[in-house]
Parts: structure tokens; sequence; C-alpha cells
């Protein structure tokens, strides 16, 4: 990515009570819904005098992103999706969820959450490592928190004619968790401004899993964006990688505002691009 990000300004948002080194939130705290974290994205781009960002999402992020994009048009110039679903839990998803909640810890409900069913058979060692981090994470009860908004999502009303005003790229690996998910947001969104990026051998999450080839798609996306109009470009693989559709209709030559998840200090002048900074709503 340092191609990439070293032609950007990045902000990375964590969800509250998310941050290394969390004090734990005290019994019986209401945490805000998907929709209000979805909400609190306008402060946090006013205090870093942002005007416009690239959205990078996966999972809760990626739906919190989404509807930020469809409540805040202007504010969002293309968004990565990776892993999203746009759907609030039907019953059956429901009683499911309640049944897992008894039989099995919330580390392996989120495991289940982030892989496939085959990562999980086969215990590979990324498996085995966020096993490890999420059951040892001293902030575990902010997580179930999180855990259990992101459970409780409402679905997002979007369709082909009224879904985002900015190109966007789903990302999704073969069988994972959210494959059927992320096909079904495909199909809603309208294909003049989507791509659609099926991932194989990269599981429950190809960012992880095929960095190379997903930072590849990034670049290609960006680009018809009109950014790193220089950069080269290698042929994205297409052989049992891709499922990739897409054409652009955004004017290259407009003047953009170089963010991507972006950061500066309040009141100043944004940093100059490659810097990192990470917020904590």
């Amino acid at each position: 990515m340092q191609e990439i990000v070293k032609n950007f300004t990045l902000i990375h948002i964590d969800a509250p009570g998310q941050e290394e080194g969390a004090a734990a939130y005290p019994a019986g705290y209401q945490y805000p819904s998907m929709e209000t974290i979805s909400e609190m994205i306008p402060a946090v781009l006013q205090f870093f005098n942002f005007r416009t960002v690239i959205g990078v999402g996966v999972g809760a992020g990626a739906y919190i992103l989404a509807r930020f994009a469809l409540t805040n048009p202007d504010a969002v110039e293309g968004l990565v999706l990776i892993n999203i679903d746009t759907n609030a839990r039907g019953w059956i998803d429901w009683a499911a969820q309640k049944l897992s909640s008894v039989t099995s810890s919330l580390t392996e409900q989120i495991l289940c959450h982030l892989f496939s069913q085959e990562e999980l058979s086969s215990s590979t060692d990324l498996v085995q490592s966020y096993r490890e981090r999420i059951s040892k994470a001293p902030n575990l009860s902010n997580m179930e928190l999180l855990w259990k908004s992101y459970n409780s999502r409402r679905d997002l009303i979007f369709d082909r004619n009224s879904a985002f005003k900015c190109p966007v790229m789903l990302v999704v690996g073969d069988h994972a968790p959210y494959e059927d998910a992320a096909v079904e947001c495909n199909s809603k969104m309208d294909p003049t401004t989507t791509s659609f990026l099926k991932m194989a051998d990269a599981g429950g999450l190809p960012q992880l899993t095929q960095p190379a080839k997903l930072t590849e798609a990034f670049k290609y996306f960006i680009q018809g964006m009109g950014y790193m109009a220089s950069s080269c470009m290698t042929r994205l693989s297409r052989s049992r990688t891709t499922s990739l559709s897409s054409s652009y209709s955004m004017d290259g030559s407009r003047s953009r505002s170089r963010t991507l998840s972006q950061g500066s200090q309040g009141g100043q002048m944004p940093p100059s691009p490659s810097q990192t900074m990470e917020v904590s709503c």
C-alpha cells in the first residue's frame, strides 16, 4: 500500500471504546447504535477540516461508512466496502445468534463472523492469532457491546435509483461468511459506478490473506477516480481471483481533496500526504 498511501493522508477511526487502552464501560452502559456511530463521522471530519474522504471499511466499519455515505453524499468521494452486510438480522439469524450466545463464547462468535468455515476447521495461523488476540483483549466487554450493536443493525434502504452517489468497490472472499450478503448488495448498486471484487482463496479477510491482489484492485479503483494517473499498473490477475466489473464516468481532471481517511490538528492545515493519525469517537 505504500505507493498509494504516500499520496494521501489517513485517519483511522475506532468505534467507541475499541481504541487501544480504552477503559471498560460501566455495567448498564447504553452503547450507541450503528446509525449513531455513523452520525459521529461528520464531527470528526469537521474537527480535522476535511471536506471529503474516500472511505475504507470492513464488516461493521463497512456498514457504518455506507450509512454515512447515504446520508452525507457530498462528503464521500469513493467507498471500498469489504464484507458488507446491508441487511438487518432476520428472525432466523436472530434465533441462531441467541443460541450461539448460549453455546459459544464471545470469541468464537466473533471468529465465525470473521472467517470462513474452512478456515475455522483448518485452524489456520491467522485464526489462532485472532482467537488469542480477542480472548485476551483488555476491553473485551466493550467489544461485546459493539458486537451486540452490530447484530442489532437496521436495513440500509437503497436501490439502483437511489444508491450511492460515488464510486464503490465491494470486496468479499470466496466462501466468506458474508459472501451472499455482498452479492445481494451488489445487485442493488448502480453498475456504472460499482466494482465487485470476489477473491478466490481469500477466506473471510481478503485484506490479510490476499493483500497484494487487493492493493492492486484498490489502485485501479483510485485511478478510475482520477488519482495517481502517472502510477504504473500491472495487470490484475484474472485466474481464479476476481469477478470484477466496473465503468466509471468520473471527471479525472476535477480538483479533489487528497484524502483517504484523513487527519490533521484541529484548526490547522491538513498534514502532508502519507501522515497517519488515529481518532477515537
